[in-house]
């Protein structure tokens, strides 16, 4: 098996030419960014750009841009608040002024997939579960009203977006990073709400992100991210989504604690994922990829090359216009959470930065 299926993470903000080497010998379907990766929008552009060389075909080159404390590029650009934020403070025109220029920002970087809008509903805000600031709301019409706003805008940058986390991971009273929480609730429960955002705006995203808890009630024995009855019986045959399913990282606690690396990757893209997230430890994949029996489901590889079919050239980077844009994103950010707030606005150091 190659890595036509996975995406994958990089050590550091430079290539290293073992890296270099490796996947342009496994050919990965795409990458992922965190802030080890990134230093300044200038060394963003360079590495996207080696990305993107080292591919047959247009890789996909993903990041988490949410807002607030998962801002990846926090350090050297203005970082805009939370969607809790957005959501209790924002008209509509500013949360698509929001989407837009995030759009706009990725696309000046060279990156073309970003791993939002988060469409959980915040069950339990108080709860130390990953989730804190990250959701559009705590009921369904507001998260598909402001998450979809959001999403729409983004996605007219020609960015490709990703729902996440299905079914949900509102329910969780414990942090998938570090374990596998435990969700006891019924498929009609979850389809009369937490499942409303992905019903209402699945038209409209490029992607779904598969989460990493248990739902004892849909599948006794897998979480959701390797479970073949969520994810093709559930999303993709009640539900009728057409676009690429992805798992979360399968370095989460959640995954690693649970399941020996190679079996993760098999458990979910026999499950019904197309695409897996390796965003870490990449130690030995060459070898674990030789040893790994997959079926390489062509009906996923038709959905990959479909959503890769829309990815567009980045235009050209100047210092200028990447100035602009962060430009009017601070004034963006003044006009929602005031002028006077701004300098304090930028979040705390989070262990969820790095996932």
């Amino acid at each position: 098996m190659n890595a036509a299926r996975l995406i994958v993470g990089l050590s550091g903000p430079l290539l290293t030419p073992e890296e270099a080497s490796i996947f342009r010998e496994i050919q990965p379907a795409g990458y992922i960014l965190f802030s080890r990766n990134l230093i300044s929008a200038e060394q963003i552009r360079e590495l996207t750009d080696s990305l993107n060389s080292l591919s047959l075909d247009r890789p996909f080159i993903s990041i988490d841009q949410e807002g607030g404390r998962v801002w990846r590029t926090r350090d050297f650009s203005c970082a805009p608040p939370d969607a809790a934020t957005f959501t209790s403070k924002a008209t509509p025109r500013q949360i698509a002024r929001f989407g837009a220029l995030t759009g706009q920002l990725l696309e000046i970087l060279g990156i073309n997939l970003n791993f939002a809008p988060v469409l959980d509903l915040d069950h339990h805000p108080d709860q130390n579960n990953g989730l804190r600031g990250r959701c559009w709301g705590t009921d369904s019409q507001t998260v598909i009203n402001n998450a979809g706003v959001f999403n729409r805008w983004m996605r007219k940058q020609f960015i490709l977006s990703c729902g996440k986390h299905f079914p949900t991971n509102g329910l969780a009273l414990s942090d998938p990073h570090h374990d596998l929480p435990v969700a006891k609730v019924s498929r009609e429960e979850l389809l009369k709400e937490d499942l409303l955002p992905y019903t209402a705006l699945m038209p409209e995203l490029d992607a779904i992100m598969a989460c990493h808890l248990r739902f004892p009630e849909l599948d006794p024995e897998m979480p959701a991210s390797l479970s073949r009855k969520i994810l093709t019986g559930l999303l993709r045959d009640q539900l009728g989504y057409n676009g690429l399913i992805l798992t979360d990282d399968l370095d989460m606690g959640a995954i690693v604690n649970h399941h020996g690396r190679g079996n993760d990757i098999k458990l979910a893209l026999e499950a019904g994922a197309d695409i897996a997230l390796i965003c870490h430890d990449m130690s030995n994949l060459p070898e674990v990829l030789k040893d790994l029996q997959v079926k390489n489901d062509h009906d996923s590889l038709i959905r990959i090359e479909k959503q890769r079919n829309k990815l567009k050239r980045p235009p050209v980077f100047t210092a200028s216009r990447w100035q602009e844009l962060n430009d009017q994103m601070k004034e963006l950010t003044c006009e929602v959470i005031g002028e006077e707030r701004f300098e304090l606005a930028r979040p705390a150091q989070s262990p969820v930065e790095e996932y």
